[in-house]
């Protein structure tokens, strides 16, 4: 694994130069390689169409091929989020706090770059741009471990824009791309301290797991999105149907797609056949408890397992509650902690959910589909924190920096 450890140590190198770059350096770089993914679309989706067609091949999800794919329409998306990102301020260099102490030292805290970026990562090519220009713009390197299925339109991105990069100023190795995509490289990456600052995986569980389980550099857990929507006794049943629809068929392959949905006993009989009709025009399976089924004779018997379960899939769990109550208790049990919503038109019902409620994102009357960096106005995002700890939620700039302190003195000795 010594060519991992090689990256890795490129990297770090560049790090260190990349850090004290100006806003106005990095901001150039953004904006050259997102002039440079719109120029090479071309060559980009043709090396994307090879992954597409492997994922066909191999007999892959609609719904992994979905997150897989990319169109001109994606890679201007991608552009459009470096530039965003560019157009943001710059957290590097903020100075959070200062104090003066009796004996005069002034003692500063002051935000910096965490170092070298670590990210492993699945079938999303758009997340190799966001990660790079993310870090670019808190001046980390990055090490970046995309899966095999999409090496192809990875190695194109991270072409494209290494080289764009390093034309505007980038320093060389500060973008890296494991070229090994077996599950020993990812494994030994797990354990390169004191090269790698901080690790953060996107994608299903079990990479979430293995990662969490293996590493011994600080991790951020980001990603399992079992989400719920639930309809409230005093919900406008119209909007609830309109918002779990979206919630689960936007995009089903998302981390901020409904799982799951939970109804209120009394308008279980009203809501669940309106909802239905909808969620059918798009084949969702329904996985409901037994009363979900008496009123949906189409939906098949839900297990335990099928309540902890982020299908990533038009599969929705449904199950009937006896109130706001046991909601909140079935949430806090199967859910991630990620995006939970409630659909009420009662504001002690939707304050005590969101006071109950754990999780990074909790809504009152719309869909869990907005838990995003962008959408939350932070520009590209490098993942939704699903932890407690350093980051929660959709993590942008400020998450993937540090902080250092910088003490001024005038001659002071202990």
């Amino acid at each position: 694994m010594e060519h991992v450890r090689k990256q890795a140590e490129s990297a770090k190198k560049a790090s260190f130069a990349l850090g004290v770059l100006g806003t106005n350096e990095k901001n150039d770089i953004l904006l050259a390689i997102a002039d440079a993914l719109v120029e090479n679309s071309e060559y980009i989706l043709k090396q994307n169409e090879k992954d597409v067609e492997a994922a066909k091949e191999a007999g892959r999800t609609s719904a992994l091929i979905d997150r897989l794919a990319l169109s001109e329409a994606r890679i201007e998306g991608m552009a459009d989020g470096l530039r965003q990102v560019a157009s943001l301020e710059d957290p590097i260099g903020e100075v959070i706090n200062t104090i003066k102490r009796p004996n005069g030292l002034e003692i500063g805290k002051k935000r910096v770059p965490m170092g070298v970026v670590g990210i492993i990562y699945e079938a999303r090519p758009n997340v190799t741009a966001d990660a790079i220009g993310l870090c670019i713009k808190t001046g980390n390197s990055v090490v970046l471990r995309g899966g095999s299925e999409a090496y192809s339109s990875n190695s194109a991105v991270v072409k494209v824009a290494s080289k764009a990069a390093i034309e505007a100023g980038l320093p060389e190795g500060a973008i890296q791309l494991l070229e090994d995509t077996s599950r020993e490289a990812a494994t030994y990456m797990m354990t390169l301290n004191g090269l790698i600052s901080v690790l953060i995986p996107r994608g299903g569980a079990g990479l979430i797991q293995s990662v969490v389980k293996n590493a011994t550099v600080p991790t951020i857990e980001t990603g399992v999105g079992n989400c719920h929507v639930y309809i409230d006794d005093s919900a406008d049943l119209a909007m609830g149907a309109d918002i779990i629809y979206n919630a689960k068929t936007q995009r089903p392959a998302v981390c901020n797609a409904a799982e799951s949905l939970l109804v209120s006993s009394s308008i279980a009989k009203e809501f669940l056949p309106m909802a239905f009709k909808m969620l059918k025009q798009k084949n969702v399976e329904i996985r409901g408890c037994d009363i979900t089924r008496e009123i949906l004779p189409d939906a098949v018997k839900a297990t335990d397992e099928d309540y902890y379960t982020e299908f990533l899939d038009y599969i929705l769990s449904v199950k009937v509650v006896d109130g706001l109550d046991e909601a909140i208790d079935h949430i806090n049990k199967y859910g991630s902690g990620h995006s939970e919503a409630i659909i009420t038109s009662d504001y002690f019902a939707a304050k005590e959910f969101m006071e109950k409620i754990d999780a990074a994102a909790v809504y009152v009357n719309a869909s869990t589909r907005f838990t995003d960096g962008e959408v939350f106005g932070f520009g590209a995002e490098i993942g939704i924190s699903t932890q407690k700890l350093h980051a929660r939620g959709p993590m942008g700039l400020k998450e993937l920096t540090t902080v250092k302190y910088v003490i001024e003195g005038t001659g002071q000795i202990r």
